[in-house]
């Protein structure tokens, strides 16, 4: 049997593990005290509401094939997120549909109307977006753009919104009807026991051994003792920083737990520039199917990611993708390390893309299984 050593237990490398553990032997290093990287959930002690440890994560995906392949690990429960968000002390709609510009503008348009009052609006005399301001501007104007994108986005990644580049805004960030599911996907939902019995039901097999709180050093490692090892943490880390370290935002979070209910719902963001916090989850609102007295939501923090911090949002700035070439370079000369998942790539990827990309992996690899 071919063995394997595996880094890190987030949903690349546990769906690996799970998909080579047929015929393989398996070891799974994790350098955190629990599996299921950053989508790992447990119960509050305080308040018995399933959490998630390192921010909101909602299942969703236009993979068909995906969404069969996770729903063998739980049973997954409807869920739509709707989120709202917080400006200049009015609550409105996200994203911003027909009723977000009805009433941020305080008009009664159809949607044939605001399609084209968005369009008057909208700057014309930008054709191609060099950056993120330019193509919020051109898509949505400068009153909706100051509103609900400048002060929330300057928060989030730490800079003005014109240094980063058009491609995060990947699409028009408007709708013309009513719709508010903050996802466009059509297969939506959210594990009915938490996001962590899917890890341990994936690693639950007799051929797969994981070690927790076991740090990966690549010079301390015998590479030579397993036919292939999967990396799934940072790209950069991987070779000791040695062409430097690549951009990456980071959150932290500020508990709170209060009686009954305290928002009303799940994600409610805060545009204002001068509020701190970018957002605040109530944890509770992920879960309607149970019930609980009391409530614990967090406020989510933004900054700069520090060596002491875990890395969340790739910046991808001009600097960082030479910084990433030199170490993809370095990446191709070696003959047995596959790097795989958000970290290793240096791309945000959300949990179908990772899952959907560590499935095509293991195929190959299932082929040369003996």
């Amino acid at each position: 049997m071919k063995k394997y050593l595996v880094i890190g237990s987030g949903f690349a490398g546990s769906v690996l593990a799970e998909q080579l553990s047929k015929n393989s032997l398996i070891e799974i290093w994790e350098e955190r005290d629990h599996i299921g990287g950053n989508c790992y959930t447990e119960r509050d002690k305080e308040t018995g509401v399933t959490i998630h440890k390192y921010g909101p994560h909602i299942f969703n995906t236009d993979n068909l094939e995906v969404w069969n392949y996770i729903q063998q690990f739980c049973e997954m429960m409807p869920y739509t997120n709707r989120v709202k968000s917080i400006y200049k002390g009015n609550v409105y709609s996200l994203p911003i549909n027909l009723h977000t510009i009805n009433q941020f503008f305080g008009k009664t348009l159809s949607p044939v109307e605001a399609r084209a009052f968005i369009e008057s609006v909208s700057d014309k005399t930008i054709e191609t977006p060099q950056n993120f301001e330019e193509q919020a501007l051109k898509f949505i104007g400068k009153d909706l753009y100051s509103a609900f994108f400048y002060g929330y986005t300057k928060k989030q990644w730490g800079c003005e919104p014109r240094e980063l580049p058009a491609s995060i805004l990947k699409r028009l960030p408007v709708r013309f009807n009513y719709n508010d599911n903050y996802y466009a996907m059509p297969l939506q939902g959210i594990p009915k026991n938490g996001f962590t019995e899917i890890f341990e039901k994936m690693l639950d097999h007799p051929n797969i051994t994981v070690k927790l709180n076991q740090k990966f050093v690549p010079s301390e490692v015998d590479f030579s003792a397993y036919d292939q090892v999967f990396y799934t943490g940072p790209v950069d880390a991987f070779f000791d920083y040695k062409f430097g370290r690549l951009g990456y935002r980071t959150v932290y979070f500020e508990k709170h737990t209060a009686a009954g209910d305290y928002q009303g719902n799940a994600v409610i963001n805060y545009a204002d520039e001068e509020v701190p916090f970018t957002r605040v989850h109530e944890h509770k609102h992920f879960t309607p199917w149970e019930t609980h007295e009391k409530t614990v939501y967090f406020k989510e923090f933004s900054k700069e990611t520090a060596v002491e911090d875990i890395p969340y949002y790739p910046k991808r700035l001009s600097n960082d993708m030479e910084i990433l070439r030199q170490y993809e370079e370095e990446i191709e000369r070696l003959a047995n390390v596959t790097f795989l998942g958000r970290l290793a790539s240096y791309k945000y990827m959300d949990m179908h893309h990772v899952i959907a990309s560590a499935l095509e992996v293991a195929k190959n690899f299932k082929n040369d299984v003996v």
